[in-house]
């Protein structure tokens, strides 16, 4: 590489954006990744472009709330036992993060992150030939009634004090909106200017080209460790290695072993998600539909349905819950009249979660060169394009401290 080089670890859509930010502002580019651009979460996310959520997970009342879900192994939410010990540095961490005054900071945070993330997608996906693939119809979620939407009133409250669009919906909006939702679903909000995406891993392949012809390097090589000396990065693989003047780690939950061999302590954590896809599902949606009672999402994609949702913890190592995984379809075909999934097939990705629910972006201290964007848990997809700007930025000195005090890994120590 030569100078002004920079080499990102992880192909995942917040490498990808961040490629295309840091070669745009002139940078001499390499992406590091063992697997093809764009595999991972990347390919098998909700597809939501959700720049209006900026409610952590970690809400005030959660620990009453999730209590009740975390053994049950058919709840939204699903911790088992068995890593209840491994788990719990994290979930300390998670109930810090719902005092009331926390969760402003964090909200605001996200605000400032996610804001114009839609039209930047949309920009983006222009410029790089695959514009169809943004969809701007909005997202509606729904509840069987409105006192069950009543029982998230603080997060949507707290989106609405940040400028989320919402408008309140019942039963014959709703029909009028999707006739294929069952007549069980009679409340909730439909949310004009958020987004989605028809193919998140065709938007990933196609951002991997448009950079690859505009002078990104690819190493298909997975980084172990890093070491710096001679004001140099150096990058290691087995037994090859690789230099560069910067690096950005991108690695998804890979980026918390990959630290640790520079003694940095990450409190990352894998949200096991899944999704089910139906090839011909029979009935046609017009925009993201969220069973917001049942924590899915689904998103017809293409003239498919992916149903993609709940939350598990247990490690990257545990093979797929089969049961889970199935759950999606009941979930599903509770929600949408009609609906077939026949010749359905499953996923599972590691969504890396920080505690409280903030990415980890910008530079680390006393290692100079040495750059983060990742941890971006629910919203990885949403925040990639805006968190490859602000690194882009932040890069050439052109963003404040003030603006990336929020995301600092510092904030762990």
């Amino acid at each position: 590489m030569q100078n002004n080089s920079v080499a990102i670890i992880g192909a995942g859509i917040v490498g990808l954006c961040t490629a295309h930010a840091l070669r745009k502002a002139g940078w001499q580019v390499t992406v590091f990744d063992a697997q093809e651009p764009g595999s991972q979460c990347s390919f098998g996310n909700a597809g939501a472009l959700s720049e209006g959520s900026v409610a952590p997970l970690a809400m005030p009342g959660v620990v009453k709330q999730a209590a009740s879900m975390l053994l049950d192994s058919t709840s939204a939410l699903h911790l088992p036992l068995g890593y209840l010990l491994p788990a719990m540095p994290w979930f300390i961490r998670f109930i810090a993060a719902s005092r009331p005054e926390r969760v402003r900071q964090i909200a605001s945070a996200l605000h400032d992150l996610l804001a114009g993330s839609v039209l930047h997608h949309t920009e983006l996906a222009r410029d790089i030939g695959c514009a169809h693939l943004i969809k701007t119809t909005g997202q509606l979620h729904l509840y069987p009634d409105v006192g069950s939407r009543d029982k998230d009133k603080a997060s949507w409250q707290l989106k609405a004090d940040f400028g989320l669009a919402m408008r309140p919906v019942d039963r014959a909006a709703i029909a009028e909106l999707e006739p294929a939702v069952s007549d069980t679903y009679r409340s909730g909000w439909f949310l004009p200017e958020e987004g989605w995406v028809s193919d998140p891993f065709q938007y990933s392949q196609a951002l991997a080209r448009a950079n690859t012809d505009q002078g990104v390097a690819f190493v298909n090589a997975g980084i172990s460790h890093l070491r710096r000396s001679n004001d140099k990065w150096h990058l290691f693989s087995g037994e090859q290695s690789w230099q560069a003047d910067h690096v950005v780690v991108c690695a998804g939950m890979g980026s918390r072993d990959l630290l640790a061999t520079l003694n940095l302590s990450v409190p990352l954590e894998s949200q096991r998600g899944y999704h089910l896809q139906a090839p011909h599902p029979g009935i046609t949606l017009s925009r993201i539909v969220v069973l917001a009672d049942r924590k899915i999402f689904m998103n017809p994609m293409q003239g498919q349905l992916r149903i993609a949702g709940t939350v598990e913890f247990g490690g990257i190592n545990k093979p797929m819950n089969e049961k889970r995984a199935l759950l999606l379809k009941d979930h599903a075909l509770a929600g949408l009249d009609n609906l077939d999934t026949s010749g359905f097939t499953t996923w599972l990705g590691h969504r890396p979660c920080l505690p409280d629910s903030l990415p980890v972006i910008g530079p680390v201290a006393d290692l100079p060169g040495l750059w983060t964007g990742f941890g971006h848990g629910h919203l990885g997809l949403t925040g990639s394009v805006n968190t490859g700007r602000l690194l882009a930025r932040a890069m050439a000195g052109q963003a404040s401290a003030n603006e990336l005090a929020p995301f600092s890994l510092s904030r762990f120590r």
